[in-house]
């Protein structure tokens, strides 16, 4: 027998615990709502108690809660639901002063059945964990490195992708041209006599040059386009379902935009131009480094017919 103290203590204990703690019958009526609960939902155990809890809390997943019920009543078996599953059951306010960006309480819940004497479940418990700190310092990691991530495939200077990363996927571009037979562009420039621009303005101004060439480059991208930095002064597209009419339309709109465009920087204004090359992706090419110096081919070409110029190999210069 459990004394009059000792059953004073556990509930008293029920009641100042750190989880919320909620009995139902197999009617989902509610038999204990501890005060965490009242806390949490500023509704009393008075108020709470003889309520159908899906009644009392209608935003609640019935249908969800009730199979997991089930399922714990008939296998009288525990349950547990963790807050990357489902992040709440119910929708409380979170008021944690270190994770107070989270809008909501993370929870993790377990259900547990509750056997009589005879041996049948006649009650269920919930009790509801709060996890806010746990769910948000997990998904600020996540943040932090999928900011790291994205850093280190990130040229600084222009925001472009790295040439590690654009080079990784013209590769993947180059093999879904293999498998699909898709029209893909590939376009190679640079900056027309950058040198003496560093040499007359200085680097910085330099730099000032290439994050507007990135700035103007990013503008005209498609969703679907993949800019890079190859490396210093020189920028690679991946245009995907793109022809060479389609690829001479964006390098001509791009190399017009830049020559149009002119650069203020502590030394002076300076106006500049690029000189590009495309290679259309096609069966001649073993691999992506054919289809890259064939770009590369024409680029040059663009380079020695007078630059501020698109070239196309195939078409504007022959295959060799």
């Amino acid at each position: 027998m459990i004394d009059i103290r000792e059953f004073h203590w556990m509930m008293d204990m029920l009641e100042s615990i750190e989880v919320g703690l909620v009995v139902l019958d197999l009617d989902y009526r509610i038999v204990v709502w501890n005060g965490f609960m009242e806390n949490h939902s500023g509704i009393t155990a008075s108020r709470a108690r003889g309520d159908n809890l899906f009644e009392r809390f209608p935003e609640l997943p019935a249908a969800w809660l009730k199979r997991k019920v089930e399922s714990v009543v008939l296998l009288k078996t525990r349950a547990f639901t963790s807050w990357e599953q489902r992040p709440y059951l119910f929708r409380f306010r979170n008021y944690r002063p270190i994770t107070g960006t989270e809008a909501f309480m993370y929870q993790n819940l377990t259900i547990s059945p509750l056997v009589s004497t005879d041996g049948t479940v006649s009650h269920v418990c919930l009790i509801i964990y709060d996890v806010t700190d746990t769910a948000a310092g997990r998904k600020a990691l996540e943040r932090a490195n999928a900011q790291l991530e994205k850093l280190s495939q990130t040229d600084r200077l222009t925001g472009l992708l790295n040439r590690g990363a654009w080079e990784t996927l013209l590769v993947n571009e180059f093999e879904r041209f293999r498998r699909y037979r898709h029209h893909c562009a590939l376009v190679m420039f640079d900056i027309d006599h950058f040198k003496r621009v560093n040499d007359t303005w200085g680097h910085q101004a330099g730099d000032e040059v290439i994050r507007t060439t990135s700035r103007i480059l990013r503008q005209n991208l498609r969703q679907t386009d993949i800019g890079g930095r190859y490396g210093g002064e020189e920028f690679g597209v991946i245009l995907p379902e793109t022809d060479a009419r389609g690829a001479r339309i964006f390098c001509e709109r791009v190399r017009k935009n830049i020559a149009d465009t002119t650069v203020s920087t502590h030394a002076g204004d300076i106006n500049y131009t690029i000189s590009l090359g495309i290679s259309i992706v096609d069966d001649t090419q073993s691999d992506y480094t054919q289809w890259l110096e064939q770009s590369d081919k024409a680029l040059y070409a663009a380079k020695e017919g007078g630059r501020n110029q698109v070239r196309i190999f195939g078409e504007d210069l022959g295959p060799d």
